[in-house]
């Protein structure tokens, strides 16, 4: 989805989200409609759901990939299943290097069926929560402890594409960031059968970006959250740019973030996303913080999905 994400979606008291509560309530209305009218097709092969349901940046990709490779590890075929988007080149991008097993397809029930007949053992939806033409037999939904679930409204009066109601249908909650325990007991006030583990994102290449000025850009679902980052790195990063999430940029544009580096004497520092989407240029001066991401528990987390397949 490709705009900037507005402030208002962290507060519902406000003028914008009165006057879109009309076109959420319809959204609602229509989204519990196709749920009511879906025939969710169960495939042989397993399917596990890494989804969310606020709007974007909730760290799909990075735990997707995490679940193909330890399962891998534990003598497992999966396979990441991406509905195929033109502007997404770079999730796409990231799961192919990341693991040797993607499927795409503009429709998510194709992809599982080739999975099915190139012989994979299991199928892992990156995204699809609200594909509800797919029984998945696990969902996991990604939050991010930074937005949670904003103001807890409905697109477009907020940033939600379900009603949190619809966390009735997950088995396991991932938050990315500290420890919440009221956001815990809320989730849980859903349903108690809800496991709860936390992720976190570790850099490991910032000895390359300290001591330098830094001029930092994204163009990611929540910008803010990588411009937080590198401040609690205590990275030097004098300018911040943020463009709106799967940002196409064109070549003019980041020649022109290149120079207004080169004339501040700055450093560039960009997502590893973002870099995917540009690196074809060839520019050698931009430069992206690479970042694992580490769950929590993460036996226990393996064993929990393990059990449940």
């Amino acid at each position: 989805m490709k705009f900037l994400k507005p402030k208002f979606w962290e507060n519902k008291n406000n003028l914008f989200t009165i006057l879109l509560s009309p076109i959420s309530i319809l959204f609602y209305f229509l989204t519990n409609i196709r749920k009511y009218l879906a025939s969710p097709k169960k495939f042989k092969i397993p399917i596990i759901c890494v989804g969310n349901i606020y709007v974007g940046g909730t760290g799909k990709t990075p735990i997707s990939i995490t679940i193909a490779n330890d399962l891998k590890i534990k003598r497992k075929n999966p396979v990441v299943i991406k509905k195929y988007y033109k502007n997404q080149i770079d999730e796409q991008m990231m799961i192919s290097e990341k693991t040797d097993s993607i499927i795409m397809n503009k429709d998510r029930s194709r992809a599982v069926e080739e999975a099915e007949r190139k012989n994979f053992d299991i199928a892992i939806l990156d995204d699809g929560f609200q594909d509800y033409a797919i029984e998945k037999n696990i969902n996991i939904i990604c939050f991010n402890n930074s937005q949670l679930i904003g103001n807890g409204l409905v697109f477009p009066a907020g940033p939600l594409r379900e009603d949190f109601s619809s966390l009735k249908r997950a088995q396991i909650v991932i938050l990315n960031g500290e420890k919440n325990k009221r956001f815990e007991e809320k989730i849980l006030g859903i349903s108690k059968k809800i496991k709860i583990f936390y992720s976190k994102y570790i850099p490991t290449n910032l000895d390359q970006f300290k001591n330098k000025k830094l001029l930092a850009f994204a163009g990611i679902g929540n910008p803010g959250n990588f411009f937080k980052l590198l401040s609690e790195y205590n990275l030097n990063v004098q300018k911040n740019i943020f463009f709106p999430d799967h940002y196409n940029f064109t070549f003019d544009e980041i020649k022109k973030i290149i120079d207004t580096a080169k004339k501040n004497d700055f450093e560039l520092i960009t997502t590893e996303k973002d870099f995917y989407r540009i690196k074809d240029y060839n520019f050698k001066e931009i430069k992206y913080l690479k970042v694992d991401v580490i769950i929590k528990e993460k036996n226990k987390f393996m064993n929990e999905i393990i059990n449940l397949l």
